[in-house]
């Protein structure tokens, strides 16, 4: 579930191979997928993240997508992040303004009907089209039910 099939089998004595202090020799990316198969071993029924990609590169953030997305179907991951790229396949995303919640939805509500997720995804996801906002649908204001 954390995708370290090929790191493990590339590494010289497999899951018996010694590690150098805090993974030394691992990209930061393999690290953060390590902890996770650690989390995971604990059988959590909650996974939180807090800018769980920041130091990663795009190649690495990308492999970790689809480890957060193995794990989500385990248990329930709450992530933190600034970077759009890490919640755009989230299934329920609250966007905070000035310390509050300003809007919740998924990526396409929130690119659809508020003006500013708009803008930061645009700015964010150069070459993801981003959709235009369409007169019938808006994102569910906050502390307006809907059952989200």
């Amino acid at each position: 579930m954390a995708n370290l099939t090929e790191l493990i089998a590339d590494l010289p004595h497999g899951l018996g191979t010694p590690l150098g202090e805090r993974g030394a020799g691992l990209s930061g990316g393999q690290r953060q997928r390590l902890a996770i198969a650690r989390t995971l071993l604990q059988r959590p029924r909650l996974v939180l993240l807090d800018e769980a990609t920041f130091h990663l590169d795009a190649e690495a953030e990308a492999a970790f997508r689809r480890t957060i997305a193995g794990v989500s179907r385990q248990c329930a991951v709450v992530a933190i992040a600034h970077r759009m790229s890490t919640v755009v396949d989230a299934d329920h995303i609250i966007v905070l303004d000035g310390g509050t919640v300003r809007v919740t939805g998924t990526h396409g509500e929130l690119a659809a009907g508020d003006e500013l997720y708009r803008r930061l995804a645009a700015r964010q996801l150069r070459g993801e089209r981003v959709p235009d906002p369409p007169f019938d649908r808006r994102p569910v204001p906050a502390g307006r039910g809907g059952g989200r």
